[in-house]
């Protein structure tokens, strides 16, 4: 009871509730704003957890030298002539295993309730999701970096700075598409461990049977029909048009495109399956 008028203290806390008005729609401005907060929470966690960072890092070491050791001499004479090919696959593998981490830690938030409580806060649904994977992409630019910087040191030699820095763009945009693939796949399985093994399950013959390691007419006839319409196989050859003279033909174009469309189909599906789960 409120002093000296007796009206009940509930009824004036109705009456403030009542007051504001709670938006039942968030501008896209606004979504958007929220989104890159949910990223930056993201990067927090990455500034406190520098291990999230480890197989970004640790990875295009492993694969440049394991494979440049192993294939150099009997691909192209020598580890040096093999670079050139290897650098661009190496650099298009690493990116998109990264991709499929999105959806595995994207299950272990759902599992330990952290948007349950994000449910609560007057913000769009669609920004602690959106925000997850926009943090992601510093894990690609991370593995992008590193995989530059170790064939570099190993002698790789570009032939157009510029055109290996848009190389490396372009596997960070087709990553970032992925992960809303691998977003659906955290959003509608049970564990972190099966998302994990079953998203490998699909990369692995993506990736390894594909010109990122070897040139497609080594491979045998029936490898060569799928690695010659893989999409990977097209990321690779636009990344190596692009170190080599920095220029802009077909495959990038579709690559591109290709980034787009899964974008498109499967970013409103994540979210409508993400909403439909939570």
């Amino acid at each position: 009871m409120t002093a000296g008028t007796g009206a009940p203290f509930g009824s004036e806390i109705s009456a403030l509730l009542a007051d504001r008005q709670i938006p039942s729609h968030v501008s896209m401005g606004r979504s958007v704003s929220q989104a890159l907060t949910m990223a930056e929470r993201g990067l927090l966690k990455i500034k406190h957890n520098p291990q999230q960072l480890f197989d970004v890092v640790i990875l295009p070491i492993v694969f440049t030298v394991l494979f440049s050791s192993i294939f150099g001499g009997a691909i192209a004479g020598n580890v040096n002539a093999y670079l050139p090919l290897l650098i661009p696959g190496v650099l298009v593998q690493v990116a998109v295993a990264a991709s499929v981490t999105t959806g595995v830690q994207l299950r272990e938030d759902l599992d330990k309730g952290v948007f349950d409580r994000f449910k609560s806060l007057p913000i769009a649904r669609i920004s602690p999701l959106a925000g997850s994977l926009l943090a992601d992409v510093v894990r690609y630019v991370v593995a992008s970096g590193v995989t530059v910087a170790v064939g570099l040191a190993m002698g790789y030699r570009p032939g157009s700075i510029a055109g290996l820095f848009a190389g490396c763009l372009l596997v960070i945009v087709v990553a970032f598409s992925l992960s809303w693939i691998f977003a659906l796949m955290g959003v509608l399985m049970n564990k972190a461990s099966t998302v994990q093994g079953v998203s490998m399950l699909i990369l692995m013959p993506l990736t390894f049977v594909s010109n990122a390691l070897v040139p497609v007419t080594t491979l045998p006839d029936w490898m060569q029909s799928f690695a010659s319409v893989n999409p990977v196989s097209h990321l690779v050859s636009a990344v190596r048009e692009l170190a080599v003279d920095g220029h802009f033909g077909p495959q990038i174009a579709w690559s591109l495109i290709g980034a787009l469309v899964v974008l498109a189909v499967f970013a409103p599906l994540t979210l409508r399956v993400y909403m439909r789960k939570t």
